[in-house]
């Protein structure tokens, strides 16, 4: 969530940043004094795990993983992108681009560099560029998504300015996947789950989010939102298992969506007995030569489960995860808090508001929107049905390399003893 060019949706804020890393597992915060971390393993307190006050105006900071890499881009200088290791506090490298850098993805084996006409593909073991995309078509809002999957390493970003046809980029093979013809509206967002083997999709117009098989390109799934009116859709986020899909906007509800098929669903057919059980069953026959628009009204799968925030209008960022053993719909906000929802995994319907916490990290006084008692009730007693400056090049348009050698050696990629996938040992 970039908001360096809404300085109006974050008032009077410090923020200018927010995104949780690619498991869910800390929330990253860039503000005008800096940027911090926060570990997310527990809804009673945003516990800090870093802050770095060196860098002014951070529009954008991306940790990778639970480890110790970060890329920085300022306000100051928002050409350049920094990578460091921010537990030592140095930095490994930095480069420069010909236009300012809307957006920065990071997995295991690629770090995405997002510009408005051209994306950047670099490899995180020695941050070489090792591909350029250019004269994509125009991405103002810097919208692209990079899978976390070792096995399935795609990109996706938009094919079209004025379509929504979504671009799949193999970033291993640094070879097109395929072209997704997902709306007729333009894209407004884009997330892949954590197997890289789905992708969501979302149109400016926002009634209708669309998931679809990855790289083939097949229609999986398609949900309504809702039909009343057209909004912006903020963010789309899997479940790490793949389950769950959350949709936000800038209303106030956030929709979450179940991932079953029709076969899942079954149920031993019982004969209607009331006047609505025999309209719902001659709709369902009768989408059999009704017209495909008035047809696809009727299978699209409805949200299984619904958050009322206690804001309108607010750019925001969410994600599903589990935290404490209970499932959890997390959602940062331009209104500079952090809302924890609890999910019912098994049942759905409204999700209860555990807990809100200032994304500055400061103590939240008592607000009216918690029930009273909420900020101390047990978690464990809810019931549920289951528990460069270096110039610009023109050979590949960016510039720069490593900073510090010896901390591009220490890059472990492998390793796993400090929660991967990177690990910058300390002296």
């Amino acid at each position: 969530m970039n908001l360096a060019s809404q300085s109006g949706d974050a008032g009077g804020s410090q923020l200018l940043f927010a995104n949780f890393n690619q498991d869910n597992t800390s929330l990253a915060v860039g503000t005008k004094s800096g940027y911090k971390f926060f570990s997310l393993s527990s809804v009673d307190k945003l516990e800090q795990i870093y802050e770095c006050t060196d860098t002014e105006d951070v529009c954008i900071v991306e940790r990778l993983f639970s480890s110790s890499l970060v890329a920085i881009v300022s306000l100051k200088a928002p050409r350049k992108l920094k990578v460091c290791h921010f537990k030592k506090g140095t930095e490994i490298c930095n480069y420069s681009y010909s236009n300012t850098i809307l957006a920065v993805k990071l997995n295991r084996q690629r770090l995405i560099v997002c510009l408005e006409e051209s994306l950047y593909i670099h490899n995180i073991r020695d941050m070489k560029v090792l591909h350029t995309i250019r004269e994509t078509p125009p991405n103002p809002s810097g919208l692209c998504a990079l899978s976390i999957s070792n096995d399935n390493c795609y990109l996706a970003y938009p094919g079209s300015a004025t379509i929504g046809e979504v671009q799949v980029f193999d970033t291993v093979n640094l070879r097109a996947a395929n072209m997704i013809p997902a709306h007729d509206s333009p894209l407004a967002a884009l997330a892949f789950d954590a197997s890289g083997t789905k992708l969501a999709t979302a149109s400016e117009k926002g009634t209708v989010i669309r998931v679809f098989s990855i790289p083939e390109g097949q229609k999986l799934f398609e949900f309504r939102r809702g039909v009343k009116r057209c909004v912006s859709i903020c963010s789309l986020a899997f479940s790490m298992d793949g389950l769950y899909l959350s949709a936000s906007s800038n209303t106030e509800t956030v929709h979450i969506f179940k991932l079953e098929t029709q076969k899942e669903k079954y149920v031993p057919a019982e004969e209607p007995t009331t006047w609505g059980g025999y309209l719902g069953k001659v709709l369902m026959a009768s989408t059999t030569y009704l017209p495909s628009q008035v047809t696809e009204m009727f299978t699209q799968g409805r949200a299984f489960a619904t958050v009322r925030l206690p804001f309108c209008g607010h750019k925001n960022i969410c994600a599903l995860a589990v935290i404490q053993k209970i499932p959890r719909l997390l959602v940062a906000a331009a209104d500079g808090y952090l809302y924890l929802y609890n999910l019912d995994p098994q049942e759905g319907g409204e999700c209860t508001l555990m807990k809100q916490h200032r994304l500055d990290g400061s103590a939240e006084p008592p607000n009216e929107i918690l029930e009273q008692g909420a900020h101390d009730r047990p978690l464990v007693a809810q019931t549920y049905s289951a528990a460069v400056s270096k110039g610009y090049c023109e050979d590949q348009g960016a510039v720069g390399g490593a900073g510090l050698e010896e901390d591009l050696n220490d890059l472990r990629l492998e390793e796993e003893n400090e929660q991967p996938p990177l690990i910058l040992e300390t002296d």
